[in-house]
């Protein structure tokens, strides 16, 4: 059954990607909002966004809290895009939830994407699991992502490059603004760009948002040492507290 039901799911993708953000609210608010039920770091970027989310959730989790963690896409099973503490959602789970909303979205003819089943999905599993904080990826762009409903407390921006952009933009610049869209009212921005264009664009929507902006490469150094396909040894200098 539940092979049935991530079949159904993976057939929403002939839907296509629809920017805004009118239907996923709609969509979580059949769950009765679970997104506003826990607290939520936001990432997004080109490259790094993963490993980004990865080591943050594991940082937290070490730290004695429960940690939800929505990533995509997988490497070997779909359970993997949902995660609390490192552990994959169960097939009983995954397979209530899809059922559940499948059931729901049915019975008002309301056709959604991949994207946003998933991510109300996942959203109502964290409030379920009653997680005391959640990393959240992005899954394209930022501004008009099925994720940027969530409130987050922090947003982390980790680099911007070309990408997507049939739907972001022709140029960094451009691409820029619609990831900076992440940013929430009064919350902390962290970001790893290097570029001072985009470095000034994404600084422009903190302070629109009155949020406080933090350029790691201001506090903090990184070298690497040696790498090669076992491992990568780095050095790091500067302040560690912000």
């Amino acid at each position: 059954m539940i092979q049935e039901n991530i079949k159904f799911i993976e057939n929403l993708k002939r839907f296509g990607i629809k920017e805004g953000l009118n239907q996923i609210r709609t969509l979580c608010s059949i769950f009765n909002n679970p997104q506003n039920q826990f607290p939520s770091i936001h990432i997004t970027g080109t490259n790094g966004k993963g490993s980004t989310c990865n080591l943050i959730a594991n940082i937290l989790k070490e730290s004695g809290y429960k940690v939800g963690l929505y990533t995509s896409p997988y490497v070997i099973n779909f359970n993997e895009r949902i995660q609390v503490n490192g552990i994959d959602i169960s097939n009983y789970d995954l397979e209530n939830l899809i059922t559940n909303l499948r059931k729901k979205t049915e019975s008002i003819n309301y056709d959604v994407t991949f994207f946003e089943f998933i991510t109300a999905i996942a959203f109502q599993y964290f409030a379920e699991q009653h997680v005391d904080i959640a990393v959240i990826e992005v899954g394209l762009g930022g501004d008009l992502d099925a994720t940027n409903i969530i409130e987050s407390i922090v947003s982390v921006i980790t680099n911007i490059e070309l990408d997507h952009c049939e739907y972001l933009g022709k140029t960094r610049l451009e691409i820029s603004k619609r990831k900076a869209g992440i940013i929430k009212q009064k919350q902390v921005c962290i970001t790893a760009e290097k570029d001072e264009y985009i470095k000034e664009i994404i600084s422009k929507e903190a302070i629109s948002k009155k949020s406080r902006m933090i350029f790691i490469n201001d506090y903090l150094t990184c070298e690497t040492i040696k790498e090669n396909f076992d491992y990568q040894l780095i050095s790091m200098g500067g302040l560690y507290n912000f």
